[in-house]
């Protein structure tokens, strides 16, 4: 079953990690193009031989200006954004007294900022269209907090309140454009691969179905959200966490 078929979707930091497999996953169900964005393109080449509907795409979510110029691009080109996947995202993590004002600044313009600027321009677009859906990934941390990520939880639990006042805001005028966040807890990516075994062996003891996520699973509820198979969903927080927290 091709649950994306015909559609046009849109990925932030998508040639790498998670973002990557959302790509990929869209790409498989049928959409008739899947955008990676990312700030750099060395993934690119070998996503676009794998799947001949992706095609990557250089822009700075933080820039007005380059994302604007990617939506009316898109908008040219197929006239609509089925889906938009708000996925860039970095961390700079620290204790509170050692984090600088760079740490903060650097997180908050990339994960929230970002989010921002995506949508301000894609939105509007699904709403002339009359239909759309925008998910925007979160965390765990955005939700229940994590010793040294004050930067990252601001963004992240910013996303959460974001996504709940799209979602009313974006419905208006009988647009049927959904929003909602998924909230992955620790995932088996390439950047968790530099955390030591101690640190993430508790976290895998205290989550109740025994082991961190797959990038693939973060991908699936992905996939599900974008689909027409949550047409009555919006304004909601999927967490993908094993039951990490409960």
């Amino acid at each position: 079953m091709n649950r994306m078929n015909g559609k046009v979707c849109v990925v932030t930091g998508g040639a790498r990690g998670i973002g990557k497999g959302i790509v990929e996953t869209l790409a498989r169900e049928g959409a008739t193009r899947v955008w990676a964005l990312d700030m750099n393109d060395t993934e690119f080449p070998a996503l676009e031989k794998a799947f001949p509907n992706v095609k990557g795409a250089v822009v700075n979510v933080t820039d007005a200006a380059a994302v604007e110029a990617f939506v009316e691009m898109a908008k040219a080109e197929f006239g609509r954004i089925d889906a938009l996947v708000n996925n860039a995202g970095i961390t700079r993590d620290a204790l509170i007294h050692k984090m600088t004002e760079d740490d903060w600044d650097a997180v908050i313009n990339v994960n929230l900022k970002g989010v921002f600027m995506m949508t301000k321009y894609a939105a509007p677009l699904m709403m002339e269209t009359g239909s759309g859906s925008i998910v925007s990934i979160s965390s765990v941390v955005g939700l229940d907090g994590n010793i040294g990520q004050s930067n990252y939880a601001a963004t992240k639990g910013g996303v959460v309140a974001m996504t709940k006042g799209w979602a009313k805001e974006f419905a208006r005028k009988g647009a049927k454009v959904r929003v909602n966040a998924v909230s992955p807890g620790y995932t088996r990516t390439p950047m968790l691969e530099t955390v030591p075994a101690k640190v993430l062996d508790p976290i895998i003891a205290r989550t109740p179905l025994g082991r961190l996520a797959e990038i693939q699973d973060i991908a699936d509820a992905v996939l599900f959200l974008s689909s027409d198979e949550a047409a009555f969903i919006t304004g909601q927080v999927l967490r993908v966490d094993g039951g990490l927290v409960l």
